[in-house]
């Protein structure tokens, strides 16, 4: 097994809805094999079912790019099907325009409560130190009551699981939408919180945090909006920067080289390219 955890203990190393690049996204095989590349966190992304599941998904509707219905008549919007439905479609097997190296085979959709047993259970028997998770709550203010719930019962959703399987230490929550943040900072429980910024809506730097309305725990930015500067100003503030998505090996190093907190990536086993130290 590549260890890729002693390579910098200050360093979070992120696998991107599992290992993306290299098996089908939020799937338990893409967080299994992230974890045998040896990864410190698992990111993934959550959305909720008409039956009230917490499932992995990065849209709240089936993508066309890796999704294939069982049915001629199957719906695509997974906040009108139950779990059971979601289950019919397989999201594995089609050939991914964007990642050609993915392994494919047939998987669906998991519930977040399988994934967190599978994980947990591959750790204790791999003997392997405890992995921490960074879930995405995928909700937009204009999708409120048609792809998701409101947010008040999407976060007593999510946190439902996580309780119950005892992870709230281990457990980041992260969203552009500042509205499941705000609820989370007024729940007990040590959940961190991560704001999600994308250049196309980042505005100033400096108004990232008033935006969000409290100091969060982490800045997560695209990173090319990553500089030195940037990442002083939040150090100053006691705020951690973790980046997304860095896939190509010099933005991994430059990175690094600039002091991010942690990286996530498609290609979680290409971190093993970096320093051992700072």
């Amino acid at each position: 097994m590549n260890t890729l955890v002693g390579q910098s203990a200050a360093l979070d190393l992120q696998g991107h809805r599992g290992c993306r690049g290299l098996m089908p996204e939020n799937t338990i095989p893409a967080m299994l094999e992230a974890l045998r590349i040896g990864v410190t966190t698992l990111e993934m992304d959550v959305v909720i079912t008409r039956d009230k599941r917490v499932v992995l998904s990065h849209e709240p509707f089936m993508n066309p790019d890796i999704a294939t219905p069982l049915s001629a008549d199957a719906l695509n919007n997974i906040y009108q099907l139950t779990y059971d439905q979601v289950r019919q479609w397989d999201v594995g097997l089609k050939p991914h325009p964007r990642f050609p190296q993915q392994t494919k085979m047939a998987v669906h959709k998991p519930l977040l409560s399988d994934v967190i047993d599978a994980v947990e259970h591959y750790v204790q028997e791999h003997h392997l130190p405890p992995v921490h998770y960074n879930i995405e709550t995928k909700i937009d203010p204009k999708n409120d009551d048609v792809f998701h719930p409101n947010p008040g019962e999407f976060v007593a959703l999510l946190m439902e699981v996580v309780q119950k399987k005892t992870i709230a230490n281990r457990t980041i929550i992260q969203s552009f939408d500042p509205r499941t943040l705000r609820l989370l900072k007024q729940r007990p429980g040590g959940i961190r919180i991560s704001y999600l910024v994308e250049r196309k809506s980042s505005g100033d730097p400096s108004t990232w945090i008033a935006q969000l309305g409290f100091k969060p725990d982490i800045i997560s930015p695209e990173f090319s909006l990553v500089d030195a500067d940037l990442i002083g100003m939040f150090h100053e503030q006691g705020v951690k920067v973790i980046v997304w998505t860095v896939n190509q090996i010099p933005d991994l190093f430059r990175m690094h080289a600039l002091g991010v907190d942690g990286i996530i990536s498609d290609y979680p086993d290409r971190f093993d390219v970096l320093p051992r130290d700072r």
